[in-house]
């Protein structure tokens, strides 16, 4: 198959998905009774299920399994917290106004949509605008052209209130993050003052989207699932040993600026050899991530890492690399792996009255000089009257910058711009040596940022099927039994007392041993299989007459992709479903 004929294909795929969504109860526009609102989406009983399922899954590998903690931050924080964090400043899409309807439009989508151009989101704006001239693009809405139009930033934040009356100003949170770094003085306390540790946290995340589009791929609530690993970048080293054979498929930004280039297929521990992943970080959190991804049933044929280029990384960001699924043809956002360095914790110290850094002990104390002043305020008083204490502290910083300063008889310092010289015999210079145990330093962040939504959306895509099973079509979702919506099907053959009441028993043991049930009596069993592949179970069991009738009582067991059928007892159904869900026994085993 051709790549348009491929691309094309999955286009119609996503249109039969989301109708299957709405009909099956894993996704809907909301406020649907009120005409309904863009970019907000309510997940239904199979699509609740779901993300549920894929957040407990990522819970566990990268807050249980790493030893992290996880914490529950407010979605609304106050004003000062975004100042520092610099969202106010930088939390910017591009935006382009339609002169004719009025619409309001991503300008970079609007170019990728239509060029070449693969990344816009990384071009400056001038720029933008030129190639929106150059190829006459026009609105998506009405078709009018945009030539000419001005492209100008708009800030994503949700503003909001907090109290009544004179309220303070307050942001819906754009990220879960900050609720993590704002808490980082007293989480540091929960892990001992010892580098390195982690926090995630799954929750909620506001962004004012210019044009939400593509069902739940992006909108303007949605769920985030983000680990903060919190690194002294001097001395803690990550074991990339663990997943230095892991297999990636890599498009680092070298090659996207290649004419002709494509992805390098490669193992995590070649790529950090090359030179090709730079952070040892980062490329350790890649390396877990591919086969969780795997996991939870993202297709790997459709996977990639792709490296930010250096127009787009957000401005916290030293180096950003993207897990993406290709969807409709289109390389989509899943994860970024981002090297935060010390940006925000710095920000935070800076802007707060709290103290964002840790204490560093030494194996052994360490002699050092340190420099000091203690001025003669007798003599600065009179001087510099209200501002003796602006000169004390200009001395401060100037002793323990520069303290070659006070090699002369005088120095100098500056106050409102001009320049004053003092006697160094007044300022009280000295160098004295200190033992010190240690010292404060501000650590450095790694962040993995999960999309959850997105995932969810890339999940049902990839499990999407159609076949025909006895000369009819099926539908069905292919999905892996640790995130499916429900595991197992239970059906009675016919409406029968008999048969209901042992369904029923079945039904209570299976949920008593941890796994997921749905019981349906209606319709026909080819219905009844239908409706259950349809969702994605894995698994249906079908009491009939022989269940009642036969001394050894069994069950009718059918696997969901093969359809394939096998007859088990009832006595060891709870303990062998257990075990295929957990991964330890295959069905065609049996």
């Amino acid at each position: 198959m051709s790549e348009d004929a491929a691309s094309e294909t999955d286009v119609q795929t996503s249109e039969k998905l989301v109708e299957l969504a709405k009909r099956r109860g894993y996704f809907f526009q909301s406020s649907g009774a009120y005409g309904g609102v863009g970019g907000f989406y309510t997940f239904g009983p199979q699509g609740a299920a779901l993300k549920g399922n894929v957040e407990d899954a990522w819970r566990d590998r990268f807050a249980v399994a790493e030893g992290n903690m996880e914490i529950d931050a407010p979605t609304i924080m106050p004003e000062p917290v975004f100042e520092a964090s610099g969202h106010l400043d930088t939390f910017d899409d591009m935006l382009v106004d339609c002169p004719e309807c009025g619409e309001s439009h991503r300008a970079d989508h609007v170019v990728e949509d239509n060029t070449e151009y693969e990344d816009a989101e990384s071009l400056p704006i001038p720029e933008v605008e030129e190639v929106i001239a150059e190829y006459e693009l026009i609105c998506p809405s009405c078709s009018a052209g945009l030539a000419g139009q001005a492209v100008e930033t708009f800030n994503l934040m949700f503003a909001t209130n907090i109290g009544p009356g004179d309220s303070d100003p307050g942001y819906m949170r754009p990220e879960t993050a900050q609720g993590i770094f704002v808490e980082f003085p007293r989480l540091k306390e929960y892990a001992r003052n010892q580098l390195p540790f982690g926090v995630t946290q799954i929750g909620r995340a506001y962004r004012n989207e210019i044009s939400p589009r593509r069902s739940i791929i992006r909108t303007r609530e949605f769920t985030q699932a983000e680990l903060e690993y919190f690194i002294d970048p001097e001395e803690d080293d990550p074991d990339l040993e663990s997943v230095a054979d892991v297999d990636v498929t890599l498009y680092p930004a070298r090659e996207q600026n290649t004419e002709g280039s494509s992805e390098i297929e490669t193992t995590i521990g070649e790529a950090v050899e090359a030179g090709i992943i730079g952070d040892e970080w980062v490329a350790y959190f890649l390396g877990i991530a591919k086969p969780w991804y795997e996991s939870v049933g993202v297709d790997m044929d459709r996977f990639r890492f792709r490296q930010h280029l250096s127009g787009e990384r957000s401005h916290y960001a030293a180096d950003c690399w993207d897990a993406e699924g290709k969807i409709d043809g289109n390389w989509i956002e899943l994860a970024g792996f981002a090297n935060r360095t010390d940006y925000d914790l710095s920000k935070h110290d800076e802007y707060s009255d709290d103290r964002f850094t840790i204490f560093r002990q030494y194996d052994e104390p360490k002699t050092v000089e340190r420099a000091t002043v203690d001025p003669d305020m007798s003599y600065l008083g009179p001087e510099f009257g209200g501002d003796a204490q602006t000169v004390v502290d200009e001395l401060e910083t100037l002793a323990e910058r520069d303290r070659s300063a006070f090699d002369g008889e005088t120095v100098e310092v500056e106050l409102e711009g001009e320049t004053h010289e003092l006697p160094v015999e007044k300022t009280g210079f000295s160098v004295d040596e200190e033992t010190i145990a240690g010292e404060h330093i501000t650590p450095h962040v790694i962040e993995p940022s999960f999309g959850v939504d997105r995932l969810v959306y890339t999940v049902l895509h990839h499990a999407y099927r159609e076949d025909e099973v006895a000369g009819e079509e099926r539908t069905y979702l292919d999905l892996e039994p640790e995130v499916a919506p429900t595991f197992v099907g239970v059906f009675p053959l016919q409406s029968d007392e008999d048969l209901e009441a042992v369904a029923d028993e079945i039904v209570a043991d299976l949920r008593d041993a941890g796994l997921s049930v749905t019981y349906d009596d209606s319709g026909n069993i080819g219905r009844r299989y239908r409706r259950q592949d349809e969702v994605g179970t894995p698994f249906c069991v079908t009491v009939d007459y022989e269940t009642i009738e036969e001394e050894e009582t069994t069950v009718t067991v059918r696997e969901r992709d093969t359809t394939d059928q096998k007859r088990l007892p009832v006595e060891d159904l709870d303990e062998t479903l257990a075990e295929i869900r957990d991964g330890d026994l295959e069905f065609s085993d049996i």
